[in-house]
């Protein structure tokens, strides 16, 4: 049977996944916390990495090393940085990649990867699952995201990550899951509601709508499930 690993940063980004998982057994593992049972006869393994780079990976890599894990799903909120995005909009990766490292770094170091390419199989399934659970207000792209241990929340930070990286949304933790899940051989996908536009007003916006937008990301993550 094939076992899904969900990891978010903050518990309030899995409540409702948690809410809806027969739970077997939570353990801890280097602090972090680890629920294991099942949703839809489907093994699951749902945990929390609390908020930046180091964590994620850590986390990640825990995850991978003692659950036997077949695919990483990535679930949470983000910044919006492409023009057409609005809050509670979706976001799935089509790549992850750090903006605070440098791109020629990445490339010539280990695992010489300038970004982690998502799974094409998880970005089919969250499409499907977007079309079916979104209204018809809100929207979902596929684009890359983008990684750092920085809030963004000036315009000009903003435009930099656009022009410089191509970059959908922003987020803290993404790029380091990605990257673990990489050197690993781990199929992965990163999901992000946007709960704030990452401008001068992401520090009012964000607040007010990360409780919105962590349950429509992981109301989508529990539809996917029912595909695999």
């Amino acid at each position: 049977m094939e076992k899904i690993g969900i990891i978010s940063a903050m518990p309030i980004e899995i409540n409702y996944i948690l809410e809806n998982m027969i739970l077997e057994k939570e353990i801890k593992i280097c602090g972090f916390p680890f629920y294991i049972g099942s949703i839809n006869n489907i093994s699951i393994v749902l945990t929390t990495c609390s908020v930046g780079k180091v964590n994620a990976a850590c986390c990640t890599q825990l995850l991978i090393s003692n659950f036997d894990i077949n695919y990483i799903i990535n679930t949470g909120i983000a910044g919006g940085i492409y023009n057409k995005l609005k809050i509670k909009d979706i976001v799935i990766s089509s790549d992850v990649t750090y903006y605070d490292v440098r791109q020629i770094q990445m490339k010539n170091c280990f695992p010489y990867q300038t970004s982690f390419k998502s799974s094409d199989k998880l970005v089919e399934l969250y499409e499907k699952a977007c079309k079916e659970i979104l209204n018809i207000e809100t929207n979902y792209y596929v684009g890359r995201i983008v990684t750092g241990d920085n809030f963004i929340s000036t315009h000009s930070e903003k435009e930099k990550l656009k022009n410089e990286l191509s970059a959908y949304c922003v987020e803290m933790e993404g790029a380091a899951i990605g990257h673990t899940a990489y050197i690993n051989n781990i199929p992965f996908i990163i999901i992000r509601c946007i709960s704030d536009l990452a401008d001068e007003k992401a520090n009012t916006n964000y607040p007010k709508f990360e409780e919105d937008a962590a349950l429509q990301s992981s109301k989508i993550t529990l539809q996917i499930l029912n595909y695999i």
